[in-house]
């Protein structure tokens, strides 16, 4: 499908949070990315521009973080804590609903 992860997280937690979906299925969730906004980026863009010559510039917050700790946010804004079990990083890895662990909520593929 190709959607950006940050949509694919947010939409699927929505839809698993109003009971239409079941379940989310990602990568490698121990991938680490730069989550900054958007809008800080058009500003630091919009900065660059503001210079007589041009140059090199890195727009950055200077922090990485998972996907794995974006799930969790994610679902922790619909009031889920994910608990993580299985083998740590391989397709054996599932997040569950911490308050029902029957309910699998993540899947690696």
């Amino acid at each position: 499908i190709g959607r950006l992860v940050v949509e694919k997280i947010t939409t699927s937690v929505a839809r698993i949070s109003e009971n239409i979906d079941k379940c989310l299925y990602l990568g490698n969730i121990d991938a680490k990315r730069d989550w900054g906004h958007a809008r800080d980026y058009v500003e630091g863009m919009w900065m660059m521009l503001q210079h007589d010559t041009p140059d090199d510039y890195v727009l950055a917050t200077g922090e990485t973080h998972t996907v794995r700790e974006f799930v969790e946010k994610a679902f922790a804004v619909v009031g889920t804590t994910i608990k993580w079990m299985g083998e740590t990083g391989t397709v054996k890895e599932i997040g569950v609903d911490a308050s029902d662990e029957s309910r699998v909520l993540v899947r690696i593929d």
